[in-house]
């Protein structure tokens, strides 16, 4: 087989989706896990793609976390712009307890981490990671939604920067063929299924969805998170969806 990448869209909250995809990938895809050259990925894509490379046997856990998140935001009067509430430093905390001490060098050359310039808008894809901090640092640049997580842009390198959603929701490795995962139907490799009357695309930042009320919900939930039911709903349907899709290819083991 040809070298194999997986890159996770952009998703907020809905990053419980990518991570029902990754299950159904360690459980029944070996042969595309046998060919991975890398993964990559913007904000909770990024996250998730991280986990891929660097900790996969930290799925259960980062799953937990990501409910845990969920319903601390939940409980907020105003979700995550509640005053005195820390989306980052919550975040920090989930990823530094997840990330193992050789993330870096695990990550290195095989995590594509998406982010976006503060003052320019300018998209920079990194993957060299000279520490394990800096690993970090880049994936919460990557998570970091202006006012909504706070009102300071990640440092990293010495330069401010904010979600890479915004300019490369959906980033491609150079080499090889990209699968890509998203939680919104449209035409990626695993979505959910377009159920909508209607076929209109709306286009995003190198990713295209379908234009339906269910995507528009889910736009919406990327940011307020609902409750934990539908939250395990979509790990469901990440895994369902991708289960389809390695038999399509046929690459169920």
């Amino acid at each position: 087989m040809t070298v194999l990448n997986l890159s996770f869209a952009a998703s907020g909250f809905l990053g419980i989706y990518h991570l029902g995809a990754v299950e159904a990938f360690l459980r029944h895809g070996g042969r595309l896990l046998g060919s991975l050259g890398a993964c990559a990925g913007a904000s909770s894509g990024a996250l998730v793609a991280a986990l891929m490379i660097t900790a996969p046997d930290k799925l259960e856990r980062c799953k937990e976390f990501t409910y845990g998140f969920a319903d601390g935001v939940r409980r907020q009067q105003l979700g995550a712009i509640t005053p005195g509430y820390n989306f980052m430093l919550t975040l920090r905390e989930g990823i530094e307890e997840i990330l193992p001490s050789e993330a870096h060098t695990l990550a290195t050359d095989r995590l594509h981490v998406s982010i976006t310039h503060s003052r320019s808008g300018k998209n920079h894809i990194v993957s060299r990671f000279t520490s394990r901090e800096e690993l970090i640092k880049a994936l919460l640049a990557s998570s970091y939604v202006p006012v909504y997580a706070g009102l300071k842009a990640v440092e990293f390198r010495g330069q401010k920067w904010i979600d890479g959603g915004f300019t490369d929701s959906l980033p491609i490795p150079p080499v090889g063929r990209t699968i890509t995962v998203s939680p919104f139907a449209g035409t990626q490799d695993v979505c959910p299924v377009h159920r909508g009357h209607f076929n209109t695309q709306l286009r995003l930042p190198n990713m295209s969805v379908m234009l339906s009320m269910e995507n528009m919900k889910r736009l919406n939930q990327a940011l307020f998170p609902p409750s934990s039911s539908s939250m395990q709903s979509l790990c469901e349907e990440g895994f369902s969806d991708a289960v389809r899709f390695l038999r399509r290819e046929a690459w169920m083991s």
